[in-house]
């Protein structure tokens, strides 16, 4: 009779350890999930706040059309690129400048495939803050 309750006191325990063990585990498992989620999400934001029209130029554009947008870089001179703030620019219409940027033109390359709509839509907003 003894070893019966002492086997049936070791599957008490056993469960109980199961159990336990069980809730260890969901929990670690929650806990690893929110890191994921709290890491994938900060990704994601960055990719989309922290990105902003001035950000993207930054990124894409300015090696050629210089950060300030006079196109007064080393590539912009042999381009021959006019400033972004000229009036020849900002007198295009958004959409004018949005396909330019999507398309490209002349020795610009096409940002279709590298940029969203709403990158190409924040950086040609960045654009009109430009001034000569």
């Amino acid at each position: 009779m003894r070893v019966c309750s002492e086997a049936s006191g070791l599957l008490k325990n056993s469960r109980l350890f199961s159990t336990r063990e069980q809730r260890v585990r969901s929990s670690a498992a929650v806990f690893l999930a929110l890191i994921a989620l709290a890491f994938f999400s900060s990704c994601a934001s960055s990719y989309a706040f922290a990105e902003s029209g001035a950000d993207i130029y930054k990124m894409k554009c300015s090696a050629c059309h210089a950060a300030s947008g006079a196109g007064d870089t080393m590539l912009g001179k042999n381009m021959r690129l006019r400033a972004l703030g000229s009036p020849d620019v900002q007198k295009q219409s958004d959409q004018e400048l949005a396909t330019i940027t999507s398309r490209g033109k002349n020795r610009m390359p096409a940002y279709d495939r590298k940029l969203s709509r709403e990158q190409i839509a924040a950086v040609v907003r960045y654009i009109r803050t430009m001034k000569p």
